[in-house]
């Protein structure tokens, strides 16, 4: 008789998890999943009560011999992926391929890589979760109907390489809605008023207006602002009200996996995705010596916020050794989870308290040292005491006007000793720069230095950065965390926004997709909608919901949309968007239109008018024709059609066209005809006499190539320079562009070698 299995998901914790069960034990791993449903069809069966069609996943056949070889004739099977849906359907499928005659396989959960833990859930299997599983297929179901169904249609009626994911669509559309609604935005102006006063004792500080016969008052304009400071100018500022109080604040949880992205987008810069594979790895475990594998977090994917009693008196014992008993709670604090479906797992937190970032960093890369600390620091001072805050605030009278100052200093740190969230640091150096205030009385009598009038304006929602998009979608119930980093890469990889200065703007083409989804499938494409679908596959998981009635109360009104859309979808290459915007030849109405090298204005009325142009988008985004430059002429003539070439400017640049357009489509590069913008450096190919000219790729990247070509191939992503090397004494440089070093210049031998600063200079 073999010896029992035990398949995890993961090739890297088949050496820590083998440590701790020892030589009883076989260990394999599926390496992530072993079925899906087929890649080139949509693979469910929809007439046949939505029956997906499972197929071993193409690559696969040497993982699943190999698993079928180490289960050999065992009579146990113990099936250990990820402690979550995903990770059930592993499970469900494995026990599929690996179904023998008195076979009995059994579901255990590692929610950390430790002995303990391991031991533990060996000792106490479960059954595979039939309720989890189906709520997961659930998902994949829905998933592939939308993306196989609405990704087409786009392929048809705007471009081929789109697609229409059922929730990666919502989260473009939230996009593009903070967009338009900067767009629409009307700035309102308003005013602010500080007087800088002084009392019996230093120091000065600043106070505010706030009310006029103790109603909020609001300065809408200079004028107003003058009138209030003609009044003040009569007036006696004097105490009106002082208090004083000490306030408590309460550490944050430990970290979600949402919260754990949100503060790591903020605090350490990784993004979403890069958070996700550092916190694996950390998880599944880390030489802390040799032959030491240690998880040194428990599982990542989480929407609880509770902890073992265990992990919290553990934390206690930590923070009187460390910090002392001023810091330590008499008894545990535990938080309270919203969501009592995903309560699975613990809170992402550290398995050990004493695996401290200071003793684990020798072992750790920087990116691993970094999210440790976060993950440890916050777990920990969740356990610690409160903080006390000194806050005091005056009121001053001054006539009919009452303006307020505040101050706050720290009594007691407790938590914050060791740990703030970045909101709480924001607040936090707010606070520090709120200026001291001086002792004062109720009574006392104020100079004043001088009253400052400030003119703002209100502005609009701010764009989505990588951490609110995460909040703004887990707080409408937009998915689930453990797809947000996915979500986040997959609407960006398709070029539906971009990511510019830490902010998401929508790109013309996301607004395009976004519009004739929305416009097509209202119901499908709505947040609460969205939000509603999680609830219901949540209840699933419960036993609460039906899978089959779920799937069948979709996708009844889901395919009279998708009738009515294959039909009635505006198509952008016949069609396009009307814009309101008049043809500048024919008065007919431009429209947006997609063709082969993007998105263009074209006439209505083609093609009897041949009207075409690029167009941009004020800030307002409000379409504009960019003017197009007359054509020139060229002694050449058309080699097809005999009719004379002329010289046109298109999206990438110059070109040379036949003038009988649209009857005869040849077209030139500009550059193989040796006028394109010269870099003044001659091609140093042998025998070659051509010249090195910019050029841009189909994709639209500039590049550099010799203008003799197809006779002469030469070409460089990096701009020739016709300064002589000073080692080799090449006839030029090349100009370079990196993160790291800046810009620089380089020698194109790489034998030779040379590198010195460009006209930036390497630090630029």
């Amino acid at each position: 008789m073999s010896k029992p299995l035990v398949v995890v998901e993961s090739p890297t914790k088949v050496r820590t998890i083998k440590k701790y069960l020892g030589k009883d034990f076989n260990i394999a791993a599926t390496v992530g999943h072993i079925k899906d449903l087929p890649t080139k069809e949509i693979g469910i069966d929809i007439e046949n009560d939505f029956k997906p069609k499972y197929r071993s996943i193409p690559g696969k056949q040497k993982v699943i011999s190999a698993l079928k070889k180490a289960a050999g004739n065992a009579a146990d099977i113990y099936l250990a992926p990820d402690p979550d849906r995903e990770g059930e359907a592993i499970a469900w499928h494995t026990a599929d391929v690996l179904k023998k005659k008195g076979r009995n396989f059994h579901r255990v959960l590692f929610h950390e890589l430790t002995k303990k833990a391991i031991q533990e859930a060996m000792t106490k299997p479960l059954i595979l979760d039939k309720n989890k599983y189906e709520a997961q297929q659930a998902r994949r179901i829905l998933d592939r109907l939308v993306g196989y169904q609405v990704s087409p249609l786009l392929w048809r009626k705007v471009k081929g390489g789109l697609s229409a994911g059922r929730v990666q669509s919502v989260a473009v559309r939230v996009i593009c809605e903070r967009e338009r609604a900067i767009q629409a935005f009307e700035p309102e102006e308003y005013w602010s008023m500080t007087a800088h006063l002084e009392g019996r004792t230093p120091p000065p500080f600043p106070a505010k207006l706030v009310r006029k016969d103790d109603k909020k008052i609001k300065i809408p304009n200079e004028a107003a602002a003058k009138k209030i400071l003609a009044d003040l100018e009569k007036a006696a500022f004097t105490v009106d009200k002082v208090l004083k109080k000490t306030t408590k604040r309460n550490p944050q949880p430990p970290f979600t996996t949402s919260k754990l992205q949100q503060e790591s987008i903020r605090k350490l810069r990784f993004s979403a995705k890069k958070t996700m594979i550092v916190a694996q790895q950390l998880y599944e475990g880390i030489d802390l010596g040799p032959g030491e594998p240690v998880g040194l977090i428990t599982y990542m994917r989480t929407d609880s916020t509770r902890i073992s009693q265990e992990a919290a008196l553990e934390a206690q014992d930590l923070i009187k050794q460390n910090y002392g008993d001023d810091y330590a709670l008499k008894k545990p604090r535990y938080f309270k989870n919203k969501n009592k479906v995903q309560d699975a797992h613990e809170a992402i937190r550290p398995t050990s308290v004493f695996n401290t970032p200071k003793k684990v960093a020798p072992y750790l890369s920087q990116d691993q040292i970094k999210l440790y600390r976060l993950i440890w620091n916050r777990f920990v001072a969740s356990q610690m005491q409160q903080a006390l805050i000194n806050q005091i605030s005056v009121a001053v009278k001054a006539g009919a006007y009452t303006f307020n100052a505040s101050g706050s200093s720290i009594k007691f740190p407790g938590f914050m000793k060791l740990y703030l969230s970045a909101d709480e640091e924001i607040q936090s150096e707010m606070e520090k720069k709120k200026p001291r205030l001086p002792e004062l009385t109720v009574g006392d009598i104020l100079k004043v230095q001088k009253i400052d009038p400030k003119q703002h304006f209100t502005m609009p929602p701010p764009r989505f950065s990588e951490a609110s998009l995460v909040k703004e979608l887990e707080e409408n119930g937009i998915g689930r965390p453990s797809t947000y980093a996915s979500i986040l890469s997959t609407i960006r990889d398709k070029g539906y926004v971009e990511l510019l200065k830490g902010y998401f703007h929508p790109t013309e083409l996301g607004f395009i997709v976004n519009d004739l989804l929305v416009a097509n499938f209202p119901h499908l494409f709505n947040v609460d909608f969205t939000a509603k679908m999680e609830t219901d596959l949540d209840r699933i998981e419960s036993a609460d919901m039906n899978s089959l009635n779920l799937l069948r109360l979709f996708y009844q009104p889901f395919k009279a949309d998708l009738e009515k859309a294959a039909e009635g979808m505006q198509s952008m290459k016949a069609v396009g968007v009307p814009t309101g915007l008049e043809c500048p030849k024919c008065q007919k109405q431009l429209h947006i239109k997609m063709g082969r090298n993007g998105l263009f204005l074209a006439c209505s009325g083609y093609p009897e008018c041949n009207f075409s142009s690029d167009y941009t988008r004020d800030e307002k985004g409000t379409v504009q024709v960019v003017q197009v430059a007359e054509e020139e002429a060229t002694d050449k003539t058309c080699p097809n059609c005999g009719k004379p070439m002329v010289i046109k400017q298109g999206r990438y640049g110059k070109f040379i066209a036949c003038s009988g357009y649209p009857d005869c489509k040849k077209t030139e590069s500009l550059s193989n005809n040796g006028a394109g913008n010269s870099t003044g450096v001659t091609c140093p190919r042998p025998d070659c006499k051509g010249d090195v000219v910019e050029k841009r790729s189909r994709r639209g990247k500039v590049f550099y190539g010799c203008n003799k070509y197809p006779g002469c191939d030469f070409a460089s992503w990096d701009k020739p320079v016709p300064t002589p090397c000073p080692v080799c004494k090449a006839s030029f440089l090349l100009e370079k562009t990196t993160k790291r070093e800046g810009t620089f210049l380089m020698c194109m031998d790489k034998e030779c070698g040379y590198k010195g600063p460009g006209e930036k200079g390497p630090s630029e």
